[in-house]
This record gives C-alpha cells, sequence and structure tokens, in this order.
C-alpha cells in the first residue's frame, strides 16, 4: 500500500492575505514614522537655534556689540561717509564662532561680497540650514548684479537700490543660502525713501540691523551704529535675535526670497521683519507673506532665539502687534513669555 506525504505551505489566497495584513500594518506605522523623523528635525533645528544665538553672544562678548546686518549709508549723509555698500552681511561676521575661523579670516567687510572667491562665498555651514527644508543639502544661490557707469536713484520700498539708467554687464553671483535671517525690528521707521526708513544705517528697531560705516579712503573700516545688550531696553528676554525665514517651496534658492545669505546689499538675504503689516507666515506657501516675513517649513509656527540666548516657538497665529513689540528692541511694550 502506497502512502501519501501531505506537503505544508502557503496557498495563494493566504499568501495575499499575508501581504494584505503586512501593507495594513505598514500603512498604520508610517505616520508615526514620519511624525517622529519631524520631531527629530524639529529638535535638531531647535539645536541649530540655539548655537547660532551663542555665536552672536560671543561676537558681542569679543566686540562688545551684537553684529550688524549689514553697512547701508543714509542718502543724506556726507559723500565722505557714503562706503561699504555691497559689503559681507552678520552671517560672515560670526565665521570665528561657529568653527569656521580659516574662512572667517578670508572674509574681508570693506570689500564687496561678490567680490570675494567662490570658496569663500559657497560655504555653507550645517548650522545654517533647516533640516526640514535643506537636511543634506549644501544649497547655494544665485544673485544676478549688474555693473553699470552710472550711479543708480535712490532705493525701493525693500531696500534694494534702484536699477542704474546704463546698464553696461550683467554678473551671476553664487553664494551659501541660509534657513535663519537676524531681527532687523518692526515697520515703524517707514518704508517711503526717507532717510529714517528702516533699511538705512542706524534705523532699525530690531537687534541684527543695517549700520552706517565708518569711512576711510573711501572704506568702510568699522560700524558707527552698535547695538548692544544694554540697547535691549525691553529686555533682553523679550526681544528677538533672530528666526526661521519665510521661503515658499516655489522659490528655493530663487531671488528675492532665497538670496545667497552674505549678500549685503540684498537685505531680505540675512535678516527679516515682523509686526502691524508683517505677520508670520502661515505654511510653506502663504501668499499674504513676503520675503522680508519670517515662517517655517515645520507646521504650526516659527522657531526664534531671543537676545537673553533662549529659543521659543510662536504660533504663526501670534498677534501682529505682540509680534512688533517682540521685534522692536526699544518701544517700552513688555511682552512676557508667549508662546
Amino acid at each position: 500500500m502506497r502512502k501519501t506525504t501531505s506537503k505544508s505551505g502557503f496557498t495563494l489566497v493566504e499568501l495575499l492575505v499575508v501581504i494584505g495584513i503586512i501593507g495594513v500594518v505598514v500603512a498604520l506605522m508610517l505616520p508615526g514614522v514620519q511624525a517622529a523623523r519631524e520631531a527629530a528635525r524639529k529638535t535638531d533645528c531647535v539645536n541649530r537655534v540655539r548655537q547660532l544665538a551663542l555665536a552672536t553672544h560671543m561676537h558681542h562678548n569679543t566686540y562688545r556689540y551684537f553684529p550688524p546686518a549689514r553697512y547701508e549709508s543714509r542718502p543724506d549723509a556726507d559723500p565722505t561717509d557714503q562706503c561699504g555698500l555691497e559689503t559681507p552681511t552678520w552671517l560672515a561676521r560670526i565665521m570665528p564662532f561657529i568653527e569656521q575661523v580659516e574662512l572667517g579670516s578670508r572674509w574681508d567687510f570693506s570689500k564687496p561680497w561678490h567680490e570675494h572667491e567662490d570658496k569663500v562665498r559657497n560655504v555653507v555651514p550645517d548650522i545654517f540650514l533647516c533640516p526640514s527644508r535643506r537636511s543634506g543639502t549644501q544649497p547655494v544661490g544665485t544673485r544676478s548684479l549688474r555693473t553699470t557707469v552710472s550711479g543708480g536713484g535712490g532705493r525701493l520700498p525693500c531696500g534694494c537700490p534702484v536699477p542704474a539708467r546704463t546698464e553696461v554687464k550683467d554678473l551671476d553671483v553664487t553664494g551659501a543660502l541660509c534657513d535663519y535671517a537676524g531681527n532687523h525690528g518692526d515697520l515703524t521707521p517707514g518704508a517711503t525713501g526717507a532717510p529714517t526708513d528702516f533699511y538705512f544705517g542706524g534705523n532699525g528697531t530690531g537687534v541684527i540691523i543695517s549700520v552706517r560705516p565708518e569711512c576711510k579712503s573711501g572704506k568702510a573700516i568699522a560700524p558707527s551704529d552698535r547695538i548692544r545688550m544694554a540697547s535691549v531696553t525691553d529686555g533682553t528676554s523679550n526681544t528677538f535675535l533672530f528666526g526661521e525665514k519665510f521661503v515658499p517651496t516655489t522659490k528655493v534658492s530663487e531671488f528675492p526670497f532665497d538670496s545667497p545669505a552674505y549678500d549685503g546689499d540684498h537685505l531680505p538675504a540675512s535678516c527679516r521683519l515682523a509686526g502691524p503689516g508683517l505677520r508670520l507666515a502661515h505654511g510653506t506657501d502663504d501668499v499674504l507673506a513676503d520675503m522680508f516675513s519670517f515662517g517655517s517649513w515645520p507646521p504650526g509656527g516659527v522657531h526664534f532665539a531671543l537676545v537673553d540666548g533662549s529659543t521659543r516657538f510662536y504660533a504663526a497665529e501670534t498677534d501682529t502687534k505682540i509680534l512688533g513689540s517682540l521685534a522692536n528692541r526699544r518701544d517700552a511694550r513688555v511682552v512676557e513669555m508667549i508662546r
């Protein structure tokens, strides 16, 4: 009598059921994995904000003032006091304090940023980048410059120069990008082309502001305006130092929203403002936010460093009057622990 042996194994139906169950489990786990990754990126972002805040404090401890956003003479200044245009921004000045001493030594703050070598302009320290926006990249942006024969006609409300009448050469210059911007203040000084407007030297109400240069032989040798701890009369725990800058998803690496961070000619390259007229961006493609707005890619709000070195997360819906008080170092309107 022949014995029959039975073979154990999956039938096709059983295999399909198992595959279906695995698919459901993966689908259930995926949001949790994504949430954990975003939480890790958020923590990393906060740490980078803290490190940048520490670097600005070390600059203050060394030089007795916070790094100026850029040199920018007022239009009514004596011609001998008009110099320093297009020189590097505050982000180049903190290089020695973010373990970039050699790179920092190669920046000349009396020389236009775009005249520095590519290997100086294009270095992107990891601390400059928000992990949610550009994790694992070394992003470089391009600024189109125009070399001209005749002078321009003043400034636009953005603080950008009016194009000159005679254009003789176009020049594309590359430079490192950065996801954090200094607090230049609010809009109370105005933006009408007057010498008192916020984007001219010494007029900003924030902490990292445009300053008038001290000129010697046509070169900027030192800042004339200096913002110190004592200048923050509203209190160091109630005033923004810097925060995440708004860059729409469709404008990444594009001028004017995402300009090279060392570009001292284009104020939004390294600074932002807040207050009435400039709310925090509501999401990555907020059409009511502009190139002067603070904003973040992670949902819900924006990370800021305050002058005392602490970090806080402010909801995107934070009232603009509160934001204006936090951005203005001296308006005598103190905001306590708003989150």
